[in-house]
């Protein structure tokens, strides 16, 4: 696509986005209306939205648009698969300067698609806006199928915490990215496109997940929010987590201990989750730890004592908290 988002203008820019979309049956009525209209079979409805700033959450020099389009829907719909629904669709809001090239917001739309494809979901409808710098705002919504939501808040003492999904891979690949380099590839394309295990979290939910979340902030902080919320103490077995031989290799030739990714790096989007000690888990789930009763310990240890390393993504937190994030 030739040209500027300027020179396009709003409505060209619209029609331009949405024909490029494909629907589901759970949509009624998609884009081109005053709202789209989309099936709940359920008669509740999960919800979960997002804002990707560009320099804050990605980087246009790193990322492809598509890129964008694809870890923008994936951070999203996972919330979704977390809380045990099934994604159904996605809003767009996008905020980009009028000299941005058209093919950019093309591109992040095509992103956007592929992704709800793979989640079984489809973009309806959104908002596009003049502005100095990209920003794009994600809303996602789910549906529960008749069963009931799996909240951070459930997790009991006794149960096993369990996860699915890559650990750390994001963070190593930011790391690599960082540095100036492009390989090893798997792990900078899973900076770039995270590959959340949508179908975990309802099948979680089916298996009697007592608490469940997305690492999305990390490991470590994200079990600490399961482990606020219930209201225990939640420890990793630092022996259990899965560190590649390539993470390894990484974490050599730039000076960091892989656990560090593995325990504090986000993005990722895998799905953790405790379940009663009896239940039998899939071979797809990895036992990580276990839940406790509350102590003097902080919420969350690993091998029985804290972790005193920084990481964790905090938004509003120090500067060297976490890098580009999602």
């Amino acid at each position: 696509m030739k040209g500027t988002v300027g020179e396009l203008g709003e409505f060209g820019l619209i029609r331009e986005l949405t024909s490029r979309l494909t629907m589901t049956p759970a949509v009624r009525i998609g884009p081109g209306d005053d709202a789209a209209v989309v099936t709940a079979p359920d008669r509740r409805v999960v919800a979960s939205t997002d804002i990707l700033l560009e320099g804050r959450h990605f980087r246009r020099d790193w990322s492809t648009a598509y890129d964008v389009g694809r870890k923008a829907a994936a951070q999203n719909l996972a919330d979704i698969a977390a809380m045990g629904a099934v994604p159904t669709a996605i809003l767009l809001g996008l905020v980009v300067p009028a000299e941005l090239p058209a093919a950019w917001p093309a591109e992040l739309m095509d992103g956007l698609r592929d992704e709800c494809q793979v989640a079984g979901a489809a973009v309806v409808g959104g908002d596009v806006v003049r502005g100095d710098t990209v920003m794009v705002s994600i809303t996602a919504l789910g549906d529960l199928r008749n069963h009931e939501p799996v909240t951070r808040a459930g997790a009991q003492p006794g149960d096993v915490v369990a996860v699915t999904g890559w650990l750390g891979w994001s963070a190593a690949g930011y790391a690599v990215l960082s540095r100036g380099f492009r390989s090893p590839r798997a792990f900078v394309e899973a900076h770039r496109r995270p590959e959340p295990p949508y179908h975990a979290g309802p099948a979680a939910a089916g298996l009697g997940a007592t608490a469940m979340t997305d690492v999305s902030d990390g490991l470590i902080a994200d079990l600490g929010h399961i482990a606020e919320a219930s209201k225990v103490r939640i420890d990793v077995a630092s022996g259990k987590v899965d560190i590649p031989s390539q993470m390894n290799d990484i974490g050599q030739a730039v000076g960091v201990d892989p656990l560090q990714w593995v325990l504090t790096g986000g993005e990722d989007h895998a799905i953790v989750a405790t379940f009663p000690s009896d239940v039998k888990l899939p071979a797809r789930w990895k036992v990580i730890g276990e839940v406790l009763h509350p102590s003097a310990l902080p919420r969350v240890t690993v091998d029985g004592a804290p972790w005193t390393h920084k990481g964790g993504w905090d938004h509003f937190g120090e500067a060297g908290s976490g890098g580009i994030e999602g």
